[in-house]
This record gives structure tokens, C-alpha cells and sequence, in this order.
């Protein structure tokens, strides 16, 4: 696959550097964070988020759920900035507000009315100088850099190596601080790997079915966004056991679906739900462990050997390098996309 100059290509490009320089960063930041947390010992978290930083948000939930054993609530935008309905049950809850710009009007407005509630505001925010970072009682930049291509990239692996950081710190899981070390090299091997085989089916398809299981689930719902975002295919995220409960049946004969497979135990029946779709005739695109997508028409190369949650943030890098040459090959441009801005002011 020949790399194009488009900004979204040299942005993702740019992801092992950005989580190098970021965990180096913010090692004081992270740790002191996770000790406030701890302290804090809340009954359950939220999330503050929308667009691809939503998606950062499911990664989170998954992370705090099965390392922290910490309930999770996603908390819209609108609850708070439309409705004025935010709960006075948010008093000493921490609310992760996620943006790349921090300057969102609904996303500020809500924040505002979870910390007169009493919330603690952790913010993950690009813009260390925007009014949501200037809101926040505990502040974790990502150090992304500027990013200018309207598709989110670095900013969004950077993110997730972020909620990857203060996860282990919080928990003191001292294997994924260790695999949060090599993250650079991690992502640097899965920059270059080859996914032009899926372009073919995807040149001229209308709409297609994303799955992924725990960690691989947000991943898929930011690849289902970007393939809408950047390449104007209607594109819908499930986990690949929800799938199961109806919008299977969607599915004919030679339809694509794209599948992220995890590596740890949400890839439990991986295989044979990719099986029934192969035996369907649909054009099943995969990514992940060999025997787990064995079933899959077109195999992805994917990372081999990194922690799954390193492995997990590597997949999405991957596939920015293909979702840049898909929307090139359907004559579009990936760093504009008509109707969209970098910063969404939506109140």
C-alpha cells in the first residue's frame, strides 16, 4: 500500500513518537492521579465525550471495568448542557471529560454542571491551554501535538495510551506499565503493515458491519466512524456477540464485514461467529490472531506478541494507514471531509 502525502497519513505516522514522548511526560502527572483516585475510592466513574473521543471513552470503560473493577457511565453531552438534568449523585464521582480541542461548547457547559454537582473533573485533553483543560481538578495532556487533518488520528492513540497509563498506575498493574514502555516499538511495527488486500471488496461498497469484542470494541466504533467520516461508508460498529442478536441477519451473500479480533478472553467465539458469516458468502475482513480468523475470505497482518491492550491501540494505527488509502481510491480527500470541521460546536 503506497502511502500518500495526505495530512491524516503523516498525523497517524506520528503516533509512536506521540505515546513515547507523552508517557515520558506525564509520569509524575499519571501517578499522582492515580493516587488522588485511589483515595477517592468512588463507586462507580463517567465519561464526558463525543465523536472519536467517545469511542476513547468505551476504551476506558472496558479498561476501568476489568482492571479496576469500576462501573462505568457514559454521560451525554446534552444531559447537562440541554437539559440541565445532571445529577447531584455525581458529588465525588470522578467524569473523564475527553477532547482533542477542549473547546466543544456542550462538552464545557456539561462539565460545568457535573463540577458545580460536586464531580471531579479528570480531563485527557490535547489543548492544555483550551477552557476544559482549565476546568480540571486533575489534568492529563496527551501531547499529541497539533493535528490538523479534520479525521482524529494521533490524537486518539494518544488517548488510549493515556487511559492505558493512569488504568495501570490506578490498579499498579506493573505488566502493562512495562508494555506501556515499548509502546513506541509496538506501534511502529504495526504502522507499516499491509491491509491493501481488503481494498478491493471496499472500493465500491455502500455499507459494511465492524465488529469487535472488549478492548477491540471501541476500535471498531472508531473504525466504523472514520470509514464514514473519510470514505462515505455507512459503517456500524457491534461486538461480535451482540451482533448476534439481530443485525446479523442483515448480512447477505458477499456483503463485507470487518472484524477487530481481541487477544485476550473477549476472543472467546471469534471463530465460529466468523465462520457463519463465511458459510453466508459474506466477504468477511479480519485482524488478529491467525486461528481465531481463519475463517475470515481476507487476513490482515496484525501485531504479534504485545500485551492486548498495547496490541489493541496498535490494530486502529493499522488501520488509519488503510482507511487514508480507501478513501483516496474512492476519490476522496481524508483530511477534509465535506460538512465537517476539527472543532464541533454543537450545544
Amino acid at each position: 500500500m503506497v502511502a500518500s502525502e495526505s495530512l491524516m497519513i503523516r498525523e497517524a505516522a506520528e503516533a509512536a513518537a506521540v505515546c513515547e514522548r507523552q508517557i515520558a511526560a506525564n509520569r509524575d502527572a499519571v501517578r499522582d492521579a492515580a493516587q488522588r483516585l485511589r483515595a477517592l475510592d468512588p463507586p462507580f466513574a463517567a465519561t464526558l465525550a463525543r465523536g472519536s473521543s467517545d469511542q476513547a471513552a468505551g476504551f476506558a470503560k472496558v479498561l476501568f471495568e476489568t482492571r479496576l473493577r469500576l462501573p462505568v457511565l457514559s454521560h451525554a453531552p446534552s444531559i447537562g448542557a440541554l437539559y440541565d438534568a445532571t445529577s447531584p449523585k455525581f458529588r465525588g464521582i470522578p467524569l473523564f471529560a475527553i477532547s482533542q480541542s477542549g473547546r466543544s461548547p456542550d462538552l464545557l457547559a456539561a462539565a460545568e454542571r457535573a463540577k458545580a454537582q460536586g464531580a471531579v473533573l479528570v480531563v485527557l485533553v490535547n489543548d492544555a491551554a483550551s477552557p476544559l483543560a482549565a476546568m480540571a481538578d486533575i489534568l492529563i495532556p496527551l501531547h499529541a501535538g497539533p493535528e490538523t487533518s479534520v479525521a482524529a488520528t494521533k490524537s486518539f492513540i494518544a488517548t488510549l495510551a493515556a487511559l492505558a497509563h493512569l488504568t495501570a498506575e490506578w490498579s499498579g498493574d506493573a505488566a502493562v506499565l512495562g508494555a506501556l514502555d515499548g509502546i513506541g516499538d509496538v506501534l511502529r511495527s504495526g504502522w507499516p503493515l499491509d491491509w491493501s488486500e481488503a481494498l478491493p471488496p471496499l472500493v465500491g461498497a455502500s455499507s459494511l458491519l465492524v465488529l469487535g469484542r472488549g478492548l477491540t470494541f471501541p476500535i471498531a466504533g472508531e473504525a466504523a466512524l472514520k470509514f464514514k467520516e473519510t470514505c462515505a461508508i455507512h459503517a456500524e460498529a457491534f461486538s461480535s456477540a451482540e451482533v448476534a442478536h439481530g443485525p446479523m441477519t442483515l448480512v447477505e451473500a458477499a456483503d463485507p464485514v470487518f472484524v477487530f479480533g481481541p487477544a485476550d478472553a473477549a476472543r472467546t467465539g471469534l471463530r465460529d461467529r466468523i465462520a457463519s458469516f463465511a458459510e453466508r458468502g459474506a466477504t468477511v475482513i479480519a485482524a488478529g490472531d491467525p486461528d481465531d480468523i481463519a475463517p475470515a475470505a481476507i487476513r490482515l497482518p496484525s501485531v504479534t506478541g504485545a500485551h492486548p491492550i498495547i496490541g489493541a491501540i496498535a490494530m486502529i494505527q493499522s488501520f488509519y494507514r488503510f482507511a487514508n488509502a480507501l478513501s483516496l481510491a474512492r476519490g476522496r480527500d481524508p483530511d477534509r471531509p465535506p460538512y465537517l470541521a476539527k472543532v464541533t460546536r454543537t450545544l
